[in-house]
């Protein structure tokens, strides 16, 4: 049996015709992300984001202390490999992604920007972090584009498909 792959251009809804002979078939379709993240508006730790209009984070604040910030835990869309890129990010901020067991606590290793990590079965959930990584912490300010993506290749920035996720300090 053949099988049929599709990429979408652009989100959204829209329908793809089919025709057999004489006969045509309109099947409705939804184009989604490939960024497999979910985030929102956030604030703890002394940091605030916001999602501008492109779907990326607006950073700014001073963080409290060296290695916190912000964090969003969202259920895995995904198990297998996936790549972390992060193609436009803010001086003094670390971005990670964790894997989290059904109790909550982290397991296998983070996936760092810019490299390939597994998404374990057991995962039931992943958190984005956005950490102060300065020992002495300053003002940030600035936008950034982070993509989780299925597979071990980075594609061009995609914003995903929740922006509304809630986050808050981790």
């Amino acid at each position: 049996m053949g099988a049929i792959a599709l990429t979408g251009q652009t989100l959204g809804r829209t329908s793809l015709n089919l025709t057999a002979g004489t006969v045509t078939k309109s099947v409705p379709v939804t184009v989604t992300s490939r960024n497999i993240l979910s985030y929102g508006p956030a604030t703890g730790n002394g940091l605030t984001a916001t999602v501008n209009t492109d779907g990326s984070l607006h950073v700014t604040g001073t963080a409290t202390k060296q290695w916190s910030g912000l964090g969003w835990k969202f259920p895995v869309p995904y198990k297998g490999t996936a790549t972390l890129s992060v193609p436009a990010t803010v001086s003094g901020l670390s971005v990670s992604v964790k894997c989290l067991d059904a109790a909550g606590q982290i397991i296998g290793t983070q996936i760092q920007p810019n490299t390939s990590g597994q998404i374990p079965d057991t995962a039931t959930h992943l958190r984005l972090d956005i950490l102060c990584s300065q020992a002495t912490p300053t003002a940030v300010t600035g936008d950034m584009k982070i993509q989780l993506e299925a597979g071990n290749s980075a594609h061009p920035w995609m914003k995903p498909d929740n922006t509304s996720l809630n986050g808050g300090g981790v």
